[in-house]
């Protein structure tokens, strides 16, 4: 079909328009979900010190070969404390997981291996050097990169970050992303009025990926309003993303408005895909000293809104905030039953179920037994979306391409997790019973 726009293409004009937002440094507490960008670097030691990894008794091993051995008891450390003075010869210290090991101890027996008999203590087998010992710098020793560039922050990179000491790191941050939906319709009162749920989807979408959002309202169909609006999000959004107003019609003010406002990109296309074909694209020009506004003007259909946010909006703003990996996971699955269509020069995107065969391939069927722009129904289910190429569309048993909008979900489609005990029945009981 002429006029299209192939879906590649448009993921390149996209892309290319949204780079990595500069990186600034962000505190522990800020940093969750973001991306590094540059190494994070230890200048502390971890252990900071020699410490047993276990309660029980610090020893010299070089006093405990036989089966039992009998040791005098000279004090006690907890973790956070320090011995009295130097371990010697014949000599044990009672000793805490944690604790720093005493000068002249080298072995740590467990306390279930011992036995006590006033201020003496009998060890039942031999006690190696380093036995239960945690080494200072056995994780971490200044210098060490613990979390290299691009790395996406999760609560143990965190965690880590804590115990070497570094308050936070070099993050790119998330980019605000404001709402907006488009169209007197959506006015309440509005004669013939319907409720807006684009914008309530887009921004939970949003929250979901960790981004923090601009809640900009319902936009009449007035252009200079809509004028109005985007300029104001010029000061307090890194992206915009608009539904309604990007067709042909006489009140589609959002690609009319684009196309007057001072823009280094500006496209208005006609994407050869099914649903979400109308999508308008630009990047609103904020002066030498500031990137640029990317706007991502979505179809008014439901569906079409979230599949378009989901193809070109998600990816383009996952590369604002650092990300390397864009899409969501493709895997190459199996119709359960037939995906069909007609030729029309469009690649058909389906809301689908997925579910893992028990020979671990996943198998995809359609979510709704009726697929429409306007159904919210053939969507609000579907944890994956089914790439059907230009055709008389896939048979039942054949490959086709899938996006996992739920790995989650679908890895868990296969039943309960492993069964991690020898008597599963009598692990249920034991859940039930409590």
């Amino acid at each position: 079909m002429s006029g299209l726009v192939p879906l590649e293409e448009v993921w390149a004009l996209v892309l290319s328009a949204c780079p990595p937002l500069a990186p600034r440094h962000l505190p522990i507490a800020d940093a969750l979900g973001r991306v590094l960008a540059e190494d994070a670097t230890s200048a502390a030691t971890v252990p900071p010190f020699d410490n047993s990894a276990m309660d029980g008794y610090a020893v010299m091993a070089a006093d405990c070969v036989g089966d039992r051995t009998t040791l005098e008891v000279v004090g006690s450390v907890m973790a956070g404390g320090r011995a009295a003075g130097t371990l010697r010869r014949g000599q044990a210290v009672r000793i805490m997981t944690g604790a720093p090991l005493p000068p002249g101890a080298d072995g740590v027996v467990p306390v279930e291996r011992t036995s006590t008999v006033g201020g003496t203590v009998t060890l039942d087998g031999p006690v190696g050097a380093g036995d239960h010992v945690r080494r200072a710098g056995d994780d971490v020793r200044p210098g060490d990169v613990v979390a290299a560039t691009g790395t996406v922050l999760r609560p143990a990179h965190l965690g880590l970050l804590a115990a070497v000491g570094l308050p936070g790191a070099v993050c790119h941050p998330a980019p605000v992303v404001g709402v907006l939906s488009t169209g007197d319709e959506l006015l309440p009162g509005a004669e013939g009025a319907i409720l807006d749920s684009n914008r309530t989807a887009l921004l939970a979408a949003l929250r979901a990926e960790g981004l923090p959002v601009l809640d900009l309202g319902v936009v009449p169909d007035d252009e200079a309003v809509l004028a109005d609006v985007l300029r104001s999000a010029i000061g307090r959004c890194d992206a915009v993303l608009t539904t309604g107003g990007v067709s042909v019609g006489d009140r589609d003010i959002v690609r009319a408005v684009l196309g007057r406002v001072p823009t280094t990109t500006h496209r208005w296309l006609q994407v050869a895909i099914k649903p979400a074909k109308p999508f308008a694209f630009a990047v609103v020009d904020r002066g030498a000293d500031r990137p640029g506004l990317p706007v991502f003007g979505l179809p008014g259909n439901p569906v079409s809104a979230l599949v378009s946010a989901e193809l070109f909006a998600r990816p383009a703003l996952r590369r604002m905030a650092g990300h390397r990996r864009w899409w969501r996971p493709a895997v190459e699955a199996v119709a359960a039953t037939g995906f069909t269509r007609h030729p029309d020069g469009k690649l058909h995107l389906v809301p689908s179920l997925a579910k893992l065969t028990p020979e671990g391939r996943v198998a995809v069927t359609p979510a709704a037994g009726r697929q429409g722009s306007h159904l919210l129904t053939t969507i609000a289910p579907a944890d994956a979306l089914a790439f059907v190429p230009d055709g008389d569309g896939v048979g039942a048993g054949e490959r086709l391409t899938a996006w996992l909008l739920d790995a989650d979900e679908v890895v868990g489609s296969s039943g309960a997790g492993p069964d991690v005990t020898p008597n599963g029945e009598a692990a249920n009981q034991v859940v039930a019973a409590r």
